[in-house]
């Protein structure tokens, strides 16, 4: 019988009934890793290829590929501040102090907790975060993407985090992963509207990374938006004040973690802007671009252009972000991690690596790879790919859910959480999507294992 024709049912039989949606924490949080188990699957693999390629790289070479990962620059900072706490401090020849205050005190926490509780060392322990907390990423990347453009893209995006040229990094005990999937979660929790849940994400993001500033600066921005946007149609202050409550909440938490890191330095060097001269003392202070404007000026003509080059290519793609309509929070945090690792003074090298927790600048090519056709030419490939691209919810040509038009335009996003419990079908990739995903993942491993070998810092 065609589904466009009413259904009739016999006397006496029982009446359908729909399956019943998962309840409790516990089976959403199943069905979600569910949902999210291709994306996890596509990080996982290229991740183990770049892990791969530098074992091979770093035994032809005689060197070892786990000191790599673990044991050298900001790694053995933090395993040091792990073992015996803050107060250590290195002068350098000309004189210059690095203290580690300069460093955040979450991820030395977790990597002396685990070393507790198991036979790993302070480095293994620090891997073990890292690559956890990347899985743990890629799952909110995905989250995130699925949210705003269905689960093929959620896929892609996450692969596309997974071979960022920096993506080696991903692999060292570094911050990155468990900062990206604090931010990741915290943005997804504004786009659900669950902002106390965003609020002690921001807190634990403020522990781990300086660059926490951006995503307190996208919770307050959105509320602020969506306060105004809420006074303008009419409402009075105190009737919004008290249904915006928890949003209120959220942003008065957020930024607690940042804070209290920066006053603990404060107080533990006896000055108010004691981390923020730590940070100079480290090159790391704001300038405005000055740096990078000089560092690009004293480069050979061709790598000069060459670098031109690819700061036009960011700023394309964050005018692309822009004319993609992305939410408020999701645009604000993206361009805040952007303007934060130009303006800085710090080594020039390490901006790439910097800017690799702004995820959402790899939205316009994720959303532009889950619309492959599946065939290399023909109508049959055309139908197909238009065919998942509505099972995914992210064919532009869907009517919008009903009542879309009065929910706030801030938080541009589906009120029910589809994108995360989708079928298969609206996951899988097709053929060109996965044959470019397999050529930048190649490159990538390639190109961090070339990093990880070389002498300079990531």
């Amino acid at each position: 019988m065609s589904d466009h024709h009413p259904r009739t049912r016999m006397p006496g039989a029982p009446a359908p009934t729909a399956a019943p949606a998962p309840r409790g924490p516990g089976p959403r949080t199943a069905a979600a890793l569910r949902a999210a188990a291709p994306a996890l699957a596509v990080y996982a693999a290229v991740r183990a290829l770049g892990l791969l390629v530098l074992w091979l790289a770093a035994h032809a070479s005689g060197k070892d590929p786990v000191v790599r990962l673990s044991g050298r620059w900001d790694s053995v900072w933090y395993q040091r501040i792990a073992e015996n706490g803050y107060g250590h401090t290195v002068t350098l020849p000309d004189g210059a102090l690095h203290s580690d205050l300069a460093f955040f005190p979450l991820l030395p926490a977790l990597e002396r907790g685990i070393s507790e509780v198991s036979p790993l060392t302070l480095g293994g322990a620090g891997l073990l975060v890292a690559w956890t907390a990347g899985l743990l990423a890629a799952w909110g990347i995905y989250a995130v993407g699925a949210q705003l453009h269905g689960r093929r893209t959620g896929v892609v995006l996450a692969a596309l985090w997974g071979v960022y040229p920096t993506a080696f990094v991903q692999s060292m005990a570094y911050t990155e992963t468990l900062f990206t999937a604090l931010a990741a979660w915290a943005l997804y929790a504004v786009l659900r509207g669950r902002w106390l849940p965003a609020g002690a994400l921001c807190v634990l993001a403020g522990l781990t990374r300086p660059s926490a500033a951006a995503l307190i600066a996208a919770l307050a921005i959105t509320a602020a938006a969506t306060l105004v946007r809420e006074f303008r149609a009419g409402g009075r202050t105190g009737p919004l004040l008290r249904r915006n409550a928890r949003m209120l909440a959220g942003v008065a938490l957020a930024p607690l973690g940042w804070l209290a890191y920066v006053v603990f330095v404060a107080v533990r060097e006896g000055s108010p802007f004691a981390y923020f001269e730590v940070q100079a003392q480290w090159g790391n202070n704001i300038d405005g671009g000055r740096a990078l404007a000089a560092f690009i000026a004293g480069l050979p003509l061709p790598a000069a252009l060459g670098l031109c080059a690819a700061l036009g290519l960011l700023g394309w793609l964050v005018v692309l972000c822009v004319r993609q309509r992305q939410p408020l929070p999701v645009l604000v945090y993206t361009v805040a991690i952007v303007v934060i690792s130009l303006i800085g003074a710090g080594y020039f090298g390490s901006r790439p690596r910097l800017m690799m927790p702004a995820f959402p600048l790899l939205l316009p090519p994720a959303v532009a790879l889950a619309r492959l056709r599946g065939g290399w030419g023909g109508r049959g490939g055309v139908r197909a790919d238009r065919a998942a691209a509505t099972v995914a919810g992210a064919d532009r040509e869907v009517p919008p859910p009903p009542g879309a038009a009065e929910r706030s335009p801030v938080l541009t996003t589906p009120a029910q959480p589809p994108a995360l419990t989708g079928s298969a079908q609206a996951a899988a990739l097709t053929a060109p999507a996965v044959i470019v995903l397999a050529v930048l993942a190649c490159a990538s491993a390639v190109f961090g294992a070339w990093t990880l070998l070389g002498a300079g810092p990531p």
